[in-house]
């Protein structure tokens, strides 16, 4: 199942990618559940996520950076999940930052992912969106609002 999410910031796209770093990470960390940045060493190919949820229940959640790009027009990473919490059983996000005029870009969270089968998958996508959807305001606080 796939989700986008699309927000255009203040920024230009190289700046802007340049800035997913350890401190955005944590501003945008959902407040529940409770969790904590066990590793955090970047978001170029072959650094590593590794966060815990501390309730209901610890759970860990280790991604991989597997590529990483810039051109022209766009700059974007993609983290792999390798240890994923119950029910999911896949997890790949691209982050995109893409270029709208010199110094305004649009920030895309491509989000795929699986459980088990068919039917915990379908019931993961509002769980997953609304843990996303928060970002959008969260960007543009910390970005500027285009």
């Amino acid at each position: 199942m796939n989700i986008q999410l699309k927000t255009t910031v203040k920024g230009n796209f190289k700046t802007i990618m340049a800035r997913f770093d350890r401190a955005l990470f944590e501003a945008l960390a959902p407040k529940v559940p409770a969790m904590e940045i066990v590793e955090f060493t970047g978001s170029r190919k072959g650094d590593t996520v590794h966060i815990r949820f501390l309730s209901p229940v610890k759970v860990e959640w280790v991604s991989r950076i597997t590529e990483d790009a810039e051109n022209k027009t766009e700059a974007y990473f993609v983290d792999e999940g390798v240890q994923l919490p119950f029910p999911l059983s896949f997890w790949k996000h691209k982050h995109i930052v893409r270029k709208i005029t010199e110094d305004t870009s649009c920030i895309i969270d491509d989000i795929t992912f699986k459980g088990p089968n068919g039917l915990v998958t379908l019931l993961l996508y509002p769980a997953i969106f609304l843990g996303f959807y928060p970002r959008k305001k969260i960007y543009k606080a910390y970005f500027g609002e285009a």
